[in-house]
């Protein structure tokens, strides 16, 4: 029989003490404690607690990761690019005038404030960029950093796109300068016709259809109306996005007359003109209605006054003629028309 271990009670002083546990734990013979208990005594955690840390951690990384990567793919990732990467003429711009007070006012906010909207760029080879929108940004930019002699504004701030196609590029810079600064009409017929002369639409109805297909079908038509302007006089005009809606209208009207059409070119083109008020002057004299011409009356029949002496009345003219007209006949007569 074994033999009992007797037992003793606790000193005085150890009366309200916790039992020391670890040190009898962890000095207890291995497999007598299992080693969670073990681990957690000796300060470490478990290792299937730092397998769970580490598979979270890892699954967060992942999800930020292809969260950074779905925002590039969706061109909703800011990019800071230098200024030499970008090509501004990689589409054919619609735009035609600048206002130079508001460029000013531009390059002044972006002095003062830094640039507070993106750019929107596609990537045409790996480190190179063509513009889609944001040109009059780009261009503040870019006279900034050579007012600064490059020493600041190197880099702009862009939306990274990936459009599909040539159209959905176009379709995007339309849309945007809709948005922010309303074109001409000009400007609007002026990219229609341009991007059916790239090949990016078949023809001017299914490009304006797409590229203002949030436009009313009112705006649509008057887009449609100065299409003729730009296809007649696009190489000849300096202003022409300075064409009100009113003439412009009765512009496009009267170029359906091809006579008309060439007669308006050969004077532009033989013109002197020097600003815009001129080259407006030369268009609404063009579009003036032509005064009509007086109607000439038949001329009356040769009457005899004597046998060697005839008067002819042809459209408020008197003709005399025949032998018998002599000076001596004009002082006559003009002595007769001054007498009272």
């Amino acid at each position: 029989m074994a033999k009992r271990k007797r037992l003793t009670p606790p000193a005085p002083q150890d009366v309200g003490r916790a039992p020391e546990t670890k040190g009898m734990f962890m000095d207890a013979p291995e497999g007598l404690v299992p080693q969670p208990v073990r681990s957690r005594l000796a300060g470490k955690s478990a290792p299937i607690a730092d397998m769970a840390g580490a598979s979270a951690a890892t699954a967060a990384l992942e999800e930020v990761s292809t969260e950074l990567a779905n925002a590039r793919t969706e061109g909703r990732l800011v990019a800071k690019l230098p200024l030499s990467a970008i090509d501004g003429s990689h589409l054919m711009r619609d735009r035609i005038l600048i206002d130079s007070d508001d460029m000013m006012t531009l390059m002044t906010s972006i002095r003062s404030r830094g640039q507070q909207t993106p750019i929107e760029v596609l990537e045409t080879s790996p480190g190179h960029y063509g513009l889609i929108s944001g040109w009059r940004r780009l261009s503040a930019m870019r006279q900034l950093h050579d007012m600064t002699d490059g020493q600041r504004f190197t880099h702009i701030l862009a939306f990274i796109r990936t459009p599909t196609s040539a159209q959905e590029a176009y379709l995007s810079m339309v849309e945007e300068n809709e948005v922010r600064v309303g074109l001409s009409y000009y400007e609007r017929a002026q990219i229609v016709v341009r991007t059916v002369q790239a090949g990016v639409y078949p023809n001017a109805k299914r490009a304006l259809q797409t590229l203002f297909s949030n436009a009313s079908r009112a705006k649509r038509s008057k887009i449609k109306s100065f299409i003729p302007i730009v296809e007649a006089l696009g190489g000849v005009l300096q202003y022409p996005a300075a064409i009100s809606e009113r003439v412009g209208l009765e512009l496009s009207q009267r170029l359906e007359d091809e006579d008309f059409a060439a007669h308006l070119r050969k004077e532009v083109n033989a013109a002197d003109i020097q600003s815009l008020e001129a080259e407006q002057s030369l268009i609404s004299a063009a579009l003036a209605p032509e005064k009509p011409k007086p109607s000439a009356k038949p001329a009356t029949a040769p009457e005899a006054l004597a046998p060697d002496l005839q008067m002819t009345l042809t459209n408020q003219t008197l003709k005399l003629t025949g032998a018998g007209v002599t000076p001596a006949l004009a002082d006559r007569i003009r002595a007769l028309l001054k007498s009272p």
